[in-house]
């Protein structure tokens, strides 16, 4: 399945939608005959557990959903999950290739993380997939790009063994991991740097851990104006998905609805030689393959 929130131009309700071909399908008004409290949110869906999205696509399969379903050229898509309910679980230096450019960028010895190394983002970051990126320059000068692999959690869980993380998984999205590099320096850590308004596009879509696949075997890219600067794939990461759900949920509860990016591979223009940051008017594509594109602009103020 591949759950997207989207809008229509007549009605700004965001209402949970399932893509199919090249349209959108309103699901609770699909389900609606045969699921009077059907969920009206991706986030509730998840929320009520395995039962209920097995329930979900069993009546959407079953069902005659509206053959004019709304055209993907003419909604709002809208973060799969506009507003978490908890910070952005993040992954910092979880590639190789990305800690050595790192580390020739700040002129530093190459050093590969024994355990994962977790930051977060707050819930107020979290952008549509095609929204602009508001950037106040009098606040950041150095915004960089970063490209992830986005996982929600869907079965709540506590001290989860590696053989067991993929059962706690809903399903997978791209994600943005937009920053601020001047911030990061200035704070000395970087939850600041990570945390502007809007610095988190999400989307397109949620595609279920059923048919998303290996999540270790999916190329994860990144375009500026068309030009590749990120091209990467997840099968590089130092700590995969089941490990990092290992070390996490150790004394730590995850719960239905929690998102972690796992992490950007080589090619963010912090290190790069010169360096690049992104200006206004430029326009990144973020793409995980199996999932889709990220189309955000950037608007300098």
């Amino acid at each position: 399945m591949r759950y997207a929130t989207y809008s229509l131009a007549g009605d700004a309700a965001p209402r949970l939608g399932v893509v199919r071909d090249d349209r959108m399908i309103d699901a609770r008004a699909t389900v609606a005959g045969r699921w009077a409290d059907a969920p009206a949110t991706l986030l509730a869906l998840i929320q009520q557990g395995p039962d209920a999205w097995q329930r979900m696509q069993d009546l959407l399969a079953a069902g005659q959903p509206p053959s004019t379903g709304a055209p993907l050229g003419e909604i709002r898509w809208h973060a799969p999950i506009p507003r978490p309910l908890k910070n952005i679980i993040c992954l910092g230096l979880n590639y190789a290739k990305h800690i050595r450019e790192g580390a020739v960028a700040r002129g530093r010895e190459v050093k590969i993380p024994s355990d994962p190394v977790f930051f977060s983002k707050l819930p107020t970051t979290v952008n549509g997939p095609f929204d602009d990126v508001a950037v106040d320059t009098a606040v950041t000068q150095q915004v960089d790009w970063e490209a992830e692999l986005g996982l929600i959690i869907g079965v709540a869980g506590r001290n989860i063994r590696k053989a067991d993380a993929a059962s706690h998984i809903f399903g997978y999205t791209v994600i943005n991991d937009v920053t601020a590099r001047d911030l990061q320096a200035r704070h000395q850590q970087w939850l600041k740097g990570k945390s502007l308004d809007g610095f988190c596009p999400m989307g397109p879509v949620v595609v279920t851990a059923d048919e998303f696949g290996d999540p270790q075997q999916k190329r994860v890219s990144l375009r500026v104006n068309g030009v590749t600067k990120q091209d990467g794939n997840t099968a590089d990461m130092i700590f995969h998905i089941d490990r990092t759900i290992e070390v996490f949920s150790a004394g730590v509860t995850l719960e239905p609805g929690d998102i972690i990016s796992t992490g950007t591979p080589e090619g963010v223009g912090f290190g790069r030689t010169p360096q690049e940051f992104l200006h206004d008017g430029d326009i990144v594509e973020t793409e995980v393959e199996g999932i889709g594109v990220l189309r955000n602009t950037i608007r300098e103020s």
